[in-house]
């Protein structure tokens, strides 16, 4: 049973390596920044092997302070991070009036260190924002997430929301309280990630979402 066990568990690392890619080769447009509420943005670029462009790695925001920052975004990247003392579990900081978790860091230092050394790659001409529907997210945040000034911007959504244009459900937490973890793999045999339900390679290559609303 180790040994079946062990050639299962290859077989798949062997073909997810192979899935990623095929997804880099599709890729055209290498140069993007993705500001992200989650990790979901950090993992677009880590499955395919990238250079992060962007500072929102390895944090999560509430949706509506995520909102609040990407419609005045290059204000917000001026502002200094402040560290919020007290805070159990991972470093917490405020960049203005926005609360930012670090939930993979150690430290409050290094992750003000790892954002400042990121924001400077931020590729301004060639944004793309993407949001979750949980950590807040009501349908007024989502109406307003829909507004926002970008043409390169998509929400995931626990259920339907054809009337958005910036909306894609991803099957499988219709029934939850929210919107579950995306970067976590499905229970199949090939390794595949909820995230990878979007086809975010065709996204960023295509520069507009509007044909992924209301899937």
């Amino acid at each position: 049973m180790r040994l079946f066990r062990y050639l299962y568990d290859q077989l798949r690392d062997m073909e997810w390596r192979a899935y990623n890619k095929r997804k880099l080769h599709r890729l055209r447009n290498r140069e993007f920044t993705i500001i992200a509420s989650n990790c979901n943005g950090t993992f677009m670029y880590h499955d395919i092997g990238l250079q992060y462009l962007t500072p929102t790695v390895n944090l999560a925001m509430g949706m509506d302070d995520f909102v609040k920052m990407a419609g005045d975004l290059k204000r917000y990247m001026e502002e200094e991070i402040t560290e919020v003392k007290g805070e159990t579990g991972c470093p917490v900081g405020m960049l203005g009036d926005v609360r930012i978790n670090f939930v993979h860091y150690s430290t409050f230092e290094e992750a003000v260190r790892k954002w400042e050394e990121r924001k400077a790659r931020i590729k301004w001409d060639n944004l793309f924002i993407v949001g979750t529907q949980k950590d807040g997210c009501s349908y007024e945040t989502l109406q307003c997430f829909d507004r926002l000034p970008y043409q390169n911007k998509v929400v995931f959504t626990q259920v339907e929301y054809p009337e958005f244009s910036s909306a894609y459900h991803i099957k499988g937490f219709e029934e939850k309280e929210e919107m579950g973890v995306l970067t976590f793999y499905k229970k199949q045999f090939r390794k595949r990630r909820y995230l990878d339900d979007f086809d975010y390679v065709d996204f960023l290559n295509q520069g507009e979402n509007k044909e992924f609303g209301g899937k």
